[in-house]
């Protein structure tokens, strides 16, 4: 595998947060009946018209200024025709030869440092309908609510080397989107999947292999899995002398494998023409600037701003603005707590910790920024330790109350900090540990670590430990 090189672009599918759909008032929700958000516009019913709505545009500038992209003064719809049982239309209205954006980048940071990702275009559509397959064999119902939902296709240039750099390509491009508030990248609801196109060629070749493509990707972790598996099979194809087919894949999570759906279509099989029944989109300069001017901070302008306004390393502010919830919580807890350097390590440490484990994404964090803050401000006090903390954080992702404070008080985990109490218990550790007495005299410092730990134990977590240090020491150093 080493002798060659992976080639591979991203063509990335998010669905606009409208209320309605591209071309009708239809709402665009998620998760309701089927077939219950559709008119004689989405059903493709005879003499109905398209009209556009203009948030789709805007939305998709949005998307395209973020990505540093050149806006198209003047683009238009066509019509990609193709049967399929989802598509009541058998075409569906997209962008062609004039999409909307063009010509844009984004940066990432990879292992080797920074690398520029040239954006090709990205162009507005409409979604099809979705297919469900009985379970028992029955047949396949049509359910049209998704026909129409408006969509931005990213598409790249075959810039990415590897699924490591595929997988950082598409975070950033989801972090983007959130953070612009064009899409809500629900992956497991199909707001965000990606088609994916794969070849490779030998190491020091500029010609391009024969790519195939995997279509509906809507995870991080199965485009890894699939390009790894798909590249190792157009290895050992190569290597047995044989030749890559250009073909569209299907992966398979569960067999871990790629399977052929049908022959890589080229373009003119699609028949594109122009859209008869929408006129061509002239967008203006003042338009352009009106919502470049409306555009929110985006993630690289953050991550600069928490590197110099709170004197974070790059490596957590890479991570936190990695993320808009990661980003807007770490922002609010500062605000409540002014302790920014605690704040940004609980998000990376204990929280991303939890969210692994339970595999949540930032999102789904079920307090808010000022109960983070509190709990930090409450270590800062002095009325809980650090290790009680992190006892409270799993209640207030798992129990009904979020509130630290009252967290606490129900579990009477209030720190000790009187100093007689304190006293008697660094006496009757010291009284039970002679042996620790005599280490630590003999030079070994590890042993007022062990008594320290001996008296939290004693008081289940909740005793100060910076008194319990400085009483320790006096009584060691007598």
């Amino acid at each position: 595998m080493e002798d060659y090189e992976v080639v591979m672009g991203l063509e990335i599918h998010a669905e606009l947060s409208t209320k309605s759909k591209i071309f009708c008032s239809c709402p665009t929700e998620f998760g309701s009946e089927p077939n219950t958000h559709c008119c004689p516009v989405c059903l493709a019913m005879p003499g109905t018209l398209p009209v556009l709505n203009e948030k789709v545009v805007e939305y998709a500038v949005k998307a395209g200024l973020a990505m540093n992209c050149e806006i198209s003064e003047y683009c238009k719809n066509d019509r990609k025709n193709y049967f399929y049982p989802d598509l009541p239309k058998s075409y569906q209205i997209s962008q062609y030869d004039k999409p909307l954006c063009k010509n844009g980048y984004v940066e990432i940071e990879t292992k080797s440092g920074k690398k520029k990702i040239r954006i090709l275009r990205i162009h507005i559509e409409e979604d099809a309908g979705k297919l469900n397959h009985d379970e028992y064999g029955r047949g396949s119902f049509v359910d049209l609510n998704r026909a129409g939902v408006p969509l931005i296709e990213i598409v790249s240039e075959p810039d990415l080397r590897g699924p490591e750099e595929a997988d950082i390509y598409f975070k950033k491009i989801k972090s983007i989107l959130e953070y612009i508030e064009v899409s809500d990248c629900k992956m497991q609801e199909g707001s965000l999947r990606a088609d994916v196109n794969v070849s490779i060629r030998k190491k020091g070749e500029t010609k391009f292999g024969t790519r195939t493509e995997m279509k509906n990707m809507n995870s991080f972790r199965a485009i890894q899995n699939a390009v790894e598996y798909e590249v190792k099979r157009q290895i050992e194809v190569v290597e047995n002398g044989g030749k890559i087919e250009q073909e569209t894949l299907r992966w398979d999570e569960l067999q871990g494998k790629t399977f052929p759906m049908r022959d890589k279509e080229d373009a003119q099989d699609y028949r594109y023409f122009p859209e008869p029944d929408l006129g061509m989109i002239h967008i203006t300069k003042e338009y352009v600037d009106n919502v470049k001017k409306n555009l929110p901070e985006l993630p690289e302008s953050r991550k600069e701003r928490y590197i110099k306004e709170y004197k974070l390393p790059e490596y957590d502010a890479n991570i936190l603005t990695s993320s808009k919830y990661f980003s807007n919580l770490f922002e609010g807890a500062v605000s409540k707590c002014g302790n920014a350097k605690a704040v940004s390590n609980w998000i990376m440490s204990d929280i991303s910790g939890i969210l692994n484990e339970k595999e949540l994404e930032p999102e789904k964090i079920p307090f808010t920024a000022d109960d983070l803050g509190e709990l930090i401000t409450l270590i800062d006090k002095g009325t809980i330790s650090s290790s009680i903390a992190k006892k409270v954080l799993p209640e207030m992702f798992d129990g009904e109350e979020k509130k630290p404070s009252k967290i606490i008080e129900k579990n009477g985990w209030i720190q000790i900090s009187d100093e007689g109490a304190i006293r008697e218990v660094v006496n009757k550790i010291l009284e039970a540990n002679p042996q620790s007495i005599a280490d630590y005299k003999a030079g070994k410092d590890r042993a007022l670590g062990f008594l320290v730990g001996q008296a939290m134990k004693e008081t289940k977590g909740k005793a100060n430990p910076g008194m319990l240090n400085k009483m320790f020491l006096e009584a060691l150093n007598k």
